[in-house]
């Protein structure tokens, strides 16, 4: 059996880098329930030596399963793991990338292609899917004919977006939620998720983020369900949409957090015996290094806000200011109007929102937050 790890832990930076792509796509075949044959971790550790190149490893791929005289449908689920795993490779050891609608459909494309007969095509009729986290239930995704609008607007939003001034963890927020919302669009008839983790690593990459792939190859199927959790909601059942889980996904990935990750915890009504453990909040925080109270608030962006208008009472302008931030339609989503939504902060005219002297204070759970913090 091939070891990755040892590649990654003591070989040249190109094995390194080979290895670490392999064992990403390799452990991304989870996802859908695939394994990749003894036979592809063989030929995986031969491109890793440099012994043949990755076009030779899908032909000696192809000529595996073509020399193959009986087959079973283990083969055929091996084959597909086998064939998308060496496209996967292929793709992580590029630098090239495209953030654009044809990007996203490039990648599926080129990971399916020759193993789903609609592959890069987006599809053009509705799907449901039964998931094992949601106990049968599926998640609602986009429906077919508003697919590429719903693609070119969430890119079209991130490409404009301003990460300039945030601290860490919003930036590790909002990065979740573009995934998540890309996820949800569901754009393809299969192979979803394993286009977006490829399109995530990559899209990471773009922009300056040197993650770490192996925690895709370990947590996967992980990276799923969390994805499927951030967007279910039944109301009948009092559930809705929970992103918390994905969120200690990407604090672990994007800022070195190690966040138990446990796929039975995401499982909703599970067993009495699977209840307990993590409980995360929709915007975990890193682990505290004191007690202070502030901290049941759940949200670092809140009791940021909390801590600096204390007794005052101050305008949007003064608040960036003691804050730090510079772009004001991020502090308006991310902190201003999620402390508002919670009823932390008020407005000093409620009645008139757009007072030239508009003014925002402590609401009496946010002067209760505040003094439990102080104790």
């Amino acid at each position: 059996m091939t070891d990755f790890d040892e590649y990654i832990r003591s070989g040249e930076p190109d094995k390194q880098e080979k290895a670490s792509a392999w064992k990403t796509a390799i452990g991304l075949q989870a996802v859908d329930g695939l394994q990749t044959s003894d036979y592809l971790k063989e030929t995986a550790a031969r491109h890793i030596e440099g012994d043949v190149s990755i076009d030779e490893v899908k032909a000696l791929i192809n000529s595996y399963y073509q020399s193959k005289s009986v087959r079973t449908r283990h083969d055929d689920d091996t084959e597909e793991a086998d064939k998308v795993s060496a496209n996967i490779a292929r793709i992580l050891n590029e630098r090239s990338f495209a953030f654009s609608v044809t990007g996203f459909t490039s990648i599926h494309r080129r990971l399916f292609e020759g193993v789903l007969k609609h592959a890069g095509k987006i599809r053009d009729y509705d799907i449901t899917k039964k998931e094992w986290v949601l106990r049968g239930d599926t998640v609602l995704y986009v429906n077919a004919e508003d697919l590429r609008r719903a693609i070119e607007y969430d890119l079209e939003q991130e490409k404009n977006f301003s990460f300039r001034g945030l601290p860490p963890d919003v930036v590790v927020e909002h990065i979740a939620r573009f995934v998540s919302n890309i996820w949800q669009i569901h754009p393809f008839g299969e192979g979803n998720t394993r286009t977006t983790a490829v399109f995530t690593i990559k899209y990471l990459r773009s922009i300056g983020f040197e993650v770490d792939n192996d925690l895709f190859a370990r947590h996967s199927w992980y990276f799923r369900n969390a994805l499927v959790r951030a967007n279910y909601r039944n109301v009948r059942k009092g559930i809705e949409p929970d992103i918390g889980f994905l969120l200690l996904f990407f604090r672990n990935l994007m800022m070195g957090e190690h966040n138990e990750l446990k796929n039975r915890y995401m499982v909703v009504a599970p067993p009495s015996e699977w209840v307990g453990g993590q409980t995360p909040t929709s915007t975990p925080t890193s682990a505290p290094t004191s007690t202070d109270g502030l901290l049941q608030v759940g949200n670092d962006n809140i009791v940021r806000l909390i801590k600096v208008i204390a007794s005052s009472k101050l305008s949007v302008k003064e608040m960036m200011a003691a804050i730090g931030l510079k772009n004001r339609e991020n502090f308006m989503e991310y902190s201003l109007n999620p402390a508002m939504r919670e009823g932390f902060v008020s407005m000093l005219y409620p009645d008139k929102p757009r007072h030239p002297r508009q003014k925002y204070m402590l609401t009496d759970r946010g002067l209760a937050a505040l003094r439990s913090g102080a104790d």
